[in-house]
């Protein structure tokens, strides 16, 4: 495919002429301010495409060599390109999903969570779970953790499983703990907590991690129907943003990832794709893919498979993420490990041997130092290769630990909106001291380590100019921290679009294809409503819009 490419643009540039080009451009982008996201030309104000990929980045007199009959002409008027944004870090099905389900979370307060409760219970046929949720306890509860009751009081005759908006707590109703069979009597689950009354043992409806599984195998799975609506409003909101690619974490039960790869596949033949999908399994099904030969970047430009995910923790909001110290609003607690750090390491290390990529999520400073250790030692027992071993989120770290990643050539996957949404409360988990380590983007890139950007959608928002808009500017959403929270963890503009863009490609295997605007990679690019890398911008990232959306040389989104 590769060399298919370059012999194309090779032909296409060697026998461009000023009169008529023997092969002209599809695409020709003219007057434009282009960040290419290339060091060794890291400007230009114009390009040229042929089919999807690129064959001139330079000056307008350049890109005009290549218009032909047929060429479609863009003139920019000086607008701000970009490539194509890369999310290292998406639950795509789901969120294209909860786009139709219940949205609880910026309710403000308890009595607006039961007023969205019974608007939407009104809308869904009798019999049917009411799922999604994303609740903030911390904004809707002011810091309470719910409870069932504070469902039954506004819906009880319907099945209802609401998570918690980072996706490490569920809340249910009376009804489903019933349909589960949970009482006082059910033993928690190895990485998974049941919340219980205190006095009578009783659960409150609360379930932590692995507990969830307890009653989320009951919730009806997709249809396919269900499945392509999702991923249709998943693909949509995607264009509407500038985002071309992404790195999905799908989180589905195995016969919901079998559809799910089936119809991205069956979209991609019939040209339905906008979005370059790298999808992952759970890293307990390494020898599924092991025994038929699967290897990291199988499939095509469009649909990739070969990448494998697991979690050593929780997560801080649900106050589960393993810290070395405990937390401050729960001292009789460090968090707990979600997976045994035996199996973790063991599978690890049959996947590593087999050619697979391994991303494991890490959110606490213990959880993050245990999985360098293991990644360390798969490394050293299996022998050198290039191999990208990633950590996802990597929020909380001991300084020490930030130079390690660049050593072990390890990527720490990050999403930015998570310091400024996480900002609000999260020195009330594990105190100031502790915070001034975590979400540590400017320590990571000085120790030079390679932090790649996404944005963990739905958790947060899919849009990464709020992403870049928060790594560069660190304001919390609650507006206590104008000028940053932990100021000194800033980056630049520049270096938030190269996490965001280049540097994710580079941990998806995909960098020779993606991630810049060079000669001979895919013409995936964005087209913004105001140039974000100029210095009077830096207030107005989060008020830019994308314009256009443009994806293997087609224009997929306009405003």
């Amino acid at each position: 495919m590769r060399t298919t490419a370059a012999l194309l643009v090779l032909f296409i540039t060697s026998n461009a002429s000023a009169q008529q080009p023997r092969f002209p451009a599809d695409l020709v982008v003219l007057n434009a301010k282009i960040w290419t996201v290339n060091r060794k030309q890291p400007e230009a104000e114009a390009l040229a495409v042929v089919r999807d990929r690129i064959v001139i980045v330079g000056s307008s007199k350049q890109a005009r060599e290549l218009v032909g009959p047929t060429t479609r002409i863009l003139d920019l008027a000086g607008k701000r390109v970009v490539p194509g944004f890369h999310d290292s870090h998406v639950h795509l099905l789901s969120s294209g999903m909860r786009l139709s389900q219940v949205a609880l979370k910026d309710a403000a307060d308890a009595k607006e969570f039961g007023k969205r409760l019974r608007e939407f219970d009104k809308k869904l046929p009798p019999g049917i779970w009411m799922l999604g949720g994303d609740w903030d306890h911390d904004r809707a509860f002011a810091g309470r953790l719910p409870t069932a009751r504070d469902i039954d009081q506004h819906v009880a005759d319907r099945p209802v499983f609401i998570r918690r908006y980072d996706g490490h707590m569920a809340l249910v109703n009376t009804h489903v703990l019933k349909l589960g069979g949970i009482t006082a009597r059910t033993l928690d689950p190895v990485g998974g907590v049941i919340y219980r009354d205190p006095k009578t043992k009783e659960p409150t409806g609360l379930l932590r991690d692995n507990a969830r599984a307890l009653v989320a195998h009951l919730v009806p799975a997709p249809t396919d129907i269900e499945i392509v609506n999702g991923l249709t409003a998943a693909l949509a909101e995607a264009r509407r943003l500038g985002v071309t690619s992404v790195q999905d974490m799908d989180g589905s039960v195995p016969l919901v990832r079998t559809k799910l790869l089936r119809i991205l596949q069956e979209m991609s033949r019939g040209g339905k794709l906008s979005l370059r999908v790298r999808l992952h399994f759970p890293l307990g099904a390494w020898t599924s893919l092991a025994e038929i030969g699967v290897q990291v970047g199988f499939g095509d430009l469009w649909v990739q498979i070969g990448f494998l995910k697991d979690f050593i923790d929780g997560s801080l909001g649900s106050s589960t993420a393993k810290m070395f110290a405990p937390y401050e609003n729960e001292p009789d607690s460090t968090g707990i490990y979600v997976t045994p750090l035996s199996k973790l390491q063991n599978n690890i290390l049959g996947a590593d041997r087999a050619g697979l990529q391994v991303a494991v999520h890490a959110i606490g400073d213990r959880g993050n130092a245990e999985l360098l250790d293991i990644f360390s030692t798969v490394a050293k027992k299996n022998g050198p290769r290039d191999r990208r071993f990633r950590i996802e989120h990597a929020q909380h770290l001991r300084p020490d630990d930030y130079k390690r990643f660049a050593d072990l050539n390890v990527i720490a996957s990050m999403q930015p909106y998570h310091i400024i949404d996480d900002g609000r409360w999260a020195e009330g988990r594990i105190g100031k001291k502790r915070c001034e380590s975590s979400y540590a983007v400017r320590s990571l890139l000085d120790a030079g380590a390679k932090v790649a950007f996404g944005s963990d959608w739905s958790v947060a928002p899919l849009d990464p100019l709020l992403g870049i808009d928060a790594a560069v500017n660190r304001r919390t959403l609650d507006g206590k921290h104008p000028g940053g929270w932990f100021p000194e963890q800033k980056i630049t503009v520049a270096e938030a679009i190269e996490c965001y863009t280049l540097t994710s490609a580079f941990a998806a295997f995909q960098e020779k294809d993606l991630g810049s605007l060079e000669v001979g990679k895919l013409a995936d690019f964005v087209v913004l409503s105001r140039d974000i890398l100029a210095p009077a911008e830096r207030d107005n990232i989060a008020k830019t819009s994308v314009l256009m959306t443009i994806v293997g040389g087609k224009i997929v989104y306009q405003r």
